[in-house]
């Protein structure tokens, strides 16, 4: 299989066929069911063939920055292993795998000649992948900055984007022969408003201009990476964006916490949206932050750079987030999800506070609750009718461990899956053109500044041996994955 074999995500698409089981949920026809993993949580050999330090390596060795000071120095060994890792992906019946590509890998310094070896593992992954159909789906940035681009002033500075630019030809001429899929930037809202605004991620600045400045070279990167990929990839690859979405509700309908809603809204989806997607920065999100910036570095032309065609959005969900003004002393940034800091990551919402919607919580704190799910498709069809969307993460961490038989029994994500597949079966079902799903995460990895205390895998692995595990629910996906169906009987 090349990549000029894979089903296009673009045009019209065949009806849903009818449900082969009663009661049962079929998928589209040629619908990607797929699993995710990013390079710095997975592959280790952060020194080898050329690789110099990202600024997750560098963050991660700060002491009080990683929890017990975990690394990703090892990782789960994927860059010696990732052919027993395509095998996993095999026996679990993916048709796709969305994988990122280490950019100080592929460009030590972040600028000039690409690092043949490092390219070259990219090469043998993708080429492993094809000989297993399994379709490959690359990211080029999953948030490792090369530290020497941090050095020079990190994504704050334009040039950061313009190197953005060079790196993704680079990827476009190495693997554009053979990947068929191509994402620009996971979560850029992570990059510039964790990176530089709360600093619970690297590079960990605490800046909220530096944070706005990063969004707006983030979003130039991206137009500019679009226009490096079209310019390097052969005639119908595809080229998209992963964004984490906010699904956001009032606590109440009070008119202030419908204010509250509109002011992390405008910061935390529509800051991408809109000149992604529109051509043009929100007026609101300007005017709310007036009081920071004057978004001078917004320079004429970078918005019509920024708003290039797109295959498809991939929508990243997770859980959804309550909002209220702030009220009697109540936290600007509790319960949002995204780690502890004296810094909020919300800048020109200071006046806003998060709550934890009462039920089911999984092992990050977060909120079981796939309606948001089913919401913010209805919103994004409704805003951007006729986009394709994937879906390339949504998933659970829980408290896993190995049965004395030597499984993983882990009933709760099998449940957290099912429920927010439902969510996605209607809202498929009431227009949403929704073209695949991907786990998060293909297995447990080094999460962020969560270390190895946090496992969202589908597959166990025993960091002390590296030994892989499928846990039960692996097994449960690899049945829908084989069969395109969800079935009726509960979990």
């Amino acid at each position: 299989m090349t990549a000029s074999d894979a089903l296009p995500l673009t045009g019209d698409r065949p009806a849903a066929g009818p449900e082969a089981t009663a009661g049962a949920h079929r998928f589209p026809p040629g619908f990607l069911w797929g699993a995710a993993t990013a390079a710095y949580q997975i592959e280790g050999a952060v020194a080898e063939d050329g690789r110099t330090p990202s600024i997750w390596d560098t963050f991660s060795r700060t002491p009080g920055k990683v929890f017990e000071g975990h690394t990703g120095e090892v990782a789960v060994d994927h860059y010696r292993r990732f052919r027993e890792d395509v095998r996993l992906m095999a026996d679990l019946g993916l048709s796709a795998y969305r994988f990122s590509v280490s950019w100080p890998r592929v460009q030590p310094s972040g600028r000039g000649p690409a690092v043949q070896k490092g390219l070259d593992f990219y090469r043998r992954l993708v080429d492993e992948l094809l000989a297993h159909s399994i379709q490959p789906v690359a990211t080029l940035y999953h948030w490792d900055l090369p530290q020497h681009l941090e050095d020079a002033g990190g994504w704050p500075e334009r040039a950061t984007a313009e190197r953005f630019a060079e790196y993704a030809g680079i990827v476009a001429d190495a693997l554009g022969d053979r990947v068929g899929r191509f994402t620009t930037l996971n979560e850029p809202w992570c990059s510039a408003f964790l990176g530089y605004g709360s600093g619970v991620h690297a590079p960990g600045r605490t800046d909220p201009v530096a944070a706005l400045r990063a969004a707006h070279h983030l979003n130039l990167g991206h137009g500019l990476a679009v226009q490096a990929l079209r310019a390097g990839l052969p005639a119908g690859a595809e080229v998209s964006v992963s964004l984490n979405l906010h699904q956001l509700r009032p606590l109440t309908a009070a008119p202030e916490d419908l204010e509250a809603v509109r002011r992390i809204d405008a910061v935390g989806n529509r800051v991408w949206l809109g000149p992604m997607l529109s051509g043009a920065y929100p007026e609101d999100l300007l005017a709310d932050t007036a009081h920071l910036t004057d978004w001078s570095f917004v320079r004429p032309g970078d918005p019509a750079a920024i708003h290039q065609p797109l295959d498809w959005v991939g929508i990243n969900y997770y859980m959804p987030n309550v909002v209220s003004a702030v009220r009697d002393g109540d936290g600007s940034a509790q319960h949002d999800g995204h780690g502890n800091s004296a810094h909020s990551p919300w800048p020109g919402a200071d006046a806003v506070a998060f709550h934890q919607p009462p039920g089911e919580r999984t092992a990050m704190g977060w909120s079981v609750d796939p309606s948001g799910l089913y919401d913010l498709l209805g919103r994004m069809t409704r805003d951007y009718p006729g986009l394709p969307m994937l879906i390339t993460e949504n998933g659970a961490a829980y408290e896993d461990a190995v049965g004395p038989d030597g499984t993983v029994d882990d009933p709760a994500r099998t449940a957290y899956v099912r429920a927010h597949l439902e969510a996605l079966h209607r809202a498929i079902a009431d227009g949403a053109d929704v073209r695949g799903y991907f786990l998060w995460s293909l297995m447990d990895n080094f999460e962020w500044a969560y270390g190895y205390a946090k496992r969202f895998g589908a597959v166990y692995v025993d960091y002390a041996t590296q030994r892989r595990t499928p846990k039960a629910s692996a097994q449960w996906y690899a049945r829908v994955a084989r069969s395109g169906e969800l079935p009726a009987d509960p979990v």
